[in-house]
C-alpha cells in the first residue's frame, strides 16, 4: 500500500527522517465470541501500516460474520485483505469456513505476526483451515487462489478499515475483481469508520470505482460505537464512532 496524499501533504506511513522512536513491544487484545470464549490476538509493537491497532471495523465485522455464520461463513472460502492481526479471519475459521486465507502487506513483521496468531489460536482445527501470507494489492493472485478448489476465487472477501488509503482504491478494487468468485452469491464485505470525517467523500469514492468495475454496491450495516478510538482526533465525533458496512456482489 502506498502513502495517501490527503493529509496536508504528509506521508501517513512515513516517520520524519530524524525521528527514531524506541522499539515498542508487541501487545495483546481480546475479543469475546458468542460462546463466551475469549479470543486473544497479538498486535505488532508498532508499524507504519497501522497494524498495531485492533480497529473498530475489525471487531464489528467479526461480530457480524459470527452472528450470521450459518449463512455467510459456514463451508465457504474466505479471503481477508489488509488484515492487521487477522481477527475476522480467525473468527471465520472458528465459525465453520472451509478455508480461510488471511493477508496483509508483505512486511516481515506484519506477516510473522499473522502467522503467530494462527499458530497460537487454540480454537482452530488441527491442522488449521487458515493460511497467512503477504499480499500487495493489485498484484497477481495465483498465490492466494491456489488455496481454493480450481483457483476459482473466494466466496467471501473481508475488507475492514482499508478505505482511508485513497491512493490504493483502484488496486484494491482490482484485487476484489480477481479474487471474488464469479457467482452472484459471493460477497465482499467492506466495513469502515471515517476516522477523518472531512475526507468521507474520498472514502466513499471506493464504491464509485467498484460500481465502474461491474459490482453491485449495497449498504447493509451501520453501528455507532460507545466511544471513539482516538479521543484527541479532530472532526465530527459521531462519524468517528460509526462503523459502516457495505457489500460488493456480482450481478445475477
Amino acid at each position: 500500500m502506498a502513502s495517501d496524499p490527503d493529509v496536508g501533504g504528509l506521508d501517513i506511513f512515513q516517520e520524519p527522517a530524524d525521528y527514531y522512536p524506541p522499539e515498542k513491544e508487541a501487545s495483546f487484545a481480546s475479543h469475546t465470541l458468542l460462546s463466551g470464549k475469549e479470543l486473544t490476538v497479538r498486535l505488532v509493537g508498532h508499524n507504519p501500516l497501522w497494524g498495531h491497532f485492533l480497529w473498530n471495523a475489525g471487531r464489528t465485522i467479526s461480530d457480524y460474520l459470527e452472528q450470521n455464520a450459518a449463512t455467510l461463513v459456514k463451508d465457504n472460502t474466505v479471503l481477508e485483505l489488509g488484515a492487521g492481526a487477522g481477527l475476522p479471519s480467525l473468527v471465520c475459521a472458528i465459525s465453520g469456513a472451509s478455508q480461510v486465507v488471511v493477508t496483509d502487506y508483505p512486511d516481515a513483521d506484519l506477516v510473522e505476526n499473522l502467522r503467530y496468531n494462527v499458530t497460537h489460536c487454540e480454537l482452530l482445527s488441527t491442522p488449521p483451515n487458515l493460511v497467512a501470507d503477504g499480499y500487495l494489492w493489485g498484484a497477481p493472485v495465483d498465490g492466494l487462489t491456489k488455496h481454493v478448489p480450481g483457483n476459482s476465487g473466494f466466496d467471501v472477501l473481508i475488507l475492514a478499515d482499508l478505505l482511508f488509503n485513497h491512493s490504493e482504491h483502484k488496486k484494491l478494487v482490482n484485487t476484489v475483481q480477481m479474487t471474488l468468485k464469479k457467482d452472484p452469491s459471493s460477497r465482499a464485505y467492506v466495513f469502515f469508520t471515517p476516522y477523518r470525517p472531512w475526507l468521507l467523500e474520498k472514502d466513499l469514492a471506493f464504491f464509485d470505482l467498484a460500481r465502474e468495475a461491474g459490482f453491485i454496491v449495497t449498504k447493509t450495516f451501520e453501528k455507532v460505537m460507545d466511544k471513539v478510538m482516538f479521543e484527541e482526533d479532530p472532526g465530527d465525533e459521531l462519524l468517528r464512532r460509526t462503523v459502516y458496512g457495505y457489500e460488493l456482489s456480482w450481478p445475477c
